[in-house]
């Protein structure tokens, strides 16, 4: 493992850039963001990092407190990556690093990679209340946690029980909110985003 540099300036930001500044690093949070994954899952989902530098933010992760690593019970038996109550708390500093970047997302280039759960963190800004969230995209299914205080606030495929609202909509409509360019109540009320389910966040999202 590395000795962890450190920009040795006694300020809040700089002490926190130590931690998290790294390349990769703010991503790998992303991706545990949906809750324990194996390596070979966080790799599939992290397109153009080396085996070698995954590894080596992993380690720095864990000796820093921000993510943990344990193995599954049988007959899992596999090692899986977590975030810990300390890397949980970066969820609004990306979220504020998301909404920045809104402007620079621009059209999607030929050479971007994608994948459906990326736009969950995007979705989650626009919603509010609480309770569980399945969109359906033409990349893929994933599920939302909204208002999740602990644990995992997305996940990759169908909701695992009853949502309490279902979102259908196309790839043109989920970048178009990404980009901040759309809001989910204006999808819906222009039929973009087709909305199911009795649940509360499913009758307040047909009410807007």
């Amino acid at each position: 493992m590395s000795p962890r540099r450190s920009y040795d300036q006694y300020c809040s930001a700089a002490r926190a850039l130590d931690l998290v500044g790294d390349r990769w690093t703010l991503l790998i949070v992303r991706e545990l963001l949906a809750g324990p994954r194996r390596y070979t899952d966080l790799h599939a989902d992290l397109p153009g990092v080396s085996t070698d530098v995954l590894a080596s933010r992993l380690k720095d992760m864990e000796r820093d407190g921000i993510s943990t690593r344990r193995k599954l019970p049988p007959p899992g038996a596999a090692y899986v990556y977590e975030l810990t109550a300390r890397g949980r708390e970066l969820l609004p500093v990306l979220q504020a690093l998301g909404e920045w970047g809104q402007a620079e997302l621009g059209e999607r280039r030929p050479t971007d990679a994608v994948r459906a759960h990326w736009f969950a963190l995007p979705l989650l800004r626009s919603l509010e209340g609480a309770g569980l969230v399945e969109v359906r995209l033409e990349e893929g299914d994933f599920h939302l946690y909204v208002g999740a205080e602990d644990g995992a606030v997305y996940g990759d495929g169908p909701a695992p029980g009853e949502p309490d609202a279902r979102l259908v909509l196309d790839s043109v409509t989920c970048e178009a909110v990404a980009r901040g360019e759309l809001s989910v109540a204006d999808a819906v009320r222009g039929g973009r985003i087709e909305v199911s389910g009795d649940g509360t966040l499913a009758k307040a999202l047909r009410d807007v």
